[in-house]
């Protein structure tokens, strides 16, 4: 058990040197960059506000599912069945942006997420989770015998919540991911419930699903969890709008 709590260990490291050599080597990918196909993408479907949607509100052009489970469109939401697995937008990789999803619980509560500052493009539902970032959507974590580091709002287990205005099923919930640099902020309703920036201290691992610790990138991709059969969440908007730097 311990050589192998070593191997995980090492590959972990490993895997962290790996996202900072591939993100560096690869700027066109980015929000931003020079890439034609990335610049031609961002003119499209901007509002007067400049969010541009991510989610056509018809189907799911440009994105991707991995993992059990399927995600699929009916009503104008994007709905789930089955999980654990991961939708995840194609185009590029997200960064100093702020990333606007409104969604709500199909029950009282139920358990999904929003993931962000993935690596590089997943391959598998479990990666997103080891070594991006979960913004988790879960407002009675103590149902699973998990405490306020797994409330909505949360960089899954790692931050403890600012404020808890998450809204129950059916209410619908708006909550904007502000990636600046390294500082990740989540605004939830309105109220900030999250404020972290690489390097702050975060509490020893209880759990063997709970991501490995060590930097993530200032720009990696970003997607939609479908947990379970009985955890389902709709989403109605996914959008991304540059931040504005003085």
């Amino acid at each position: 058990m311990k050589r192998t709590c070593v191997l995980i260990f090492v590959f972990g490291i490993a895997f962290f040197s790996f996202i900072a050599q591939n993100q560096a080597a690869n700027p066109s990918s980015k929000v931003g960059g020079s890439d034609t196909q990335t610049q031609v993408n961002a003119k499209q479907n901007v509002d007067k506000d400049g969010w541009r949607q991510l989610f056509n509100g018809k189907d799911l052009t440009g994105w991707k599912h991995v993992g059990p489970g399927s995600q699929y469109v009916e009503d104008g939401f994007i709905k789930s069945h089955g999980g654990m697995g991961l939708l995840y937008w194609t185009g590029e990789k997200f960064g100093n942006c702020t990333i606007r999803v409104v969604w709500r619980m199909r029950d009282t509560n139920s358990n999904a997420g929003v993931f962000i500052r993935i690596p590089i493009e997943p391959y598998e539902e479990w990666m997103p989770v080891f070594y991006g970032y979960e913004v988790q959507i879960d407002n009675q974590p103590e149902l699973s015998n998990e405490d306020d580091y797994h409330y909505t709002g949360m960089l899954y287990s790692l931050t403890k919540p600012l404020a808890k205005p998450g809204k129950p099923g059916p209410e619908w919930n708006t909550m904007e991911i502000t990636l600046d640099g390294l500082r990740t902020i989540v605004v939830l309703n309105g109220v900030k419930v999250t404020d972290f920036k690489e390097g702050d201290p975060v509490p020893e691992r209880k759990f063997d699903f709970e991501p490995f610790h060590g930097p993530r990138p200032e720009y990696g991709y970003m997607g939609l969890q479908n947990h379970g059969e009985h955890d389902v969440v709709f989403f109605k908007e996914v959008a991304v709008k540059p931040l504005k730097k003085k």
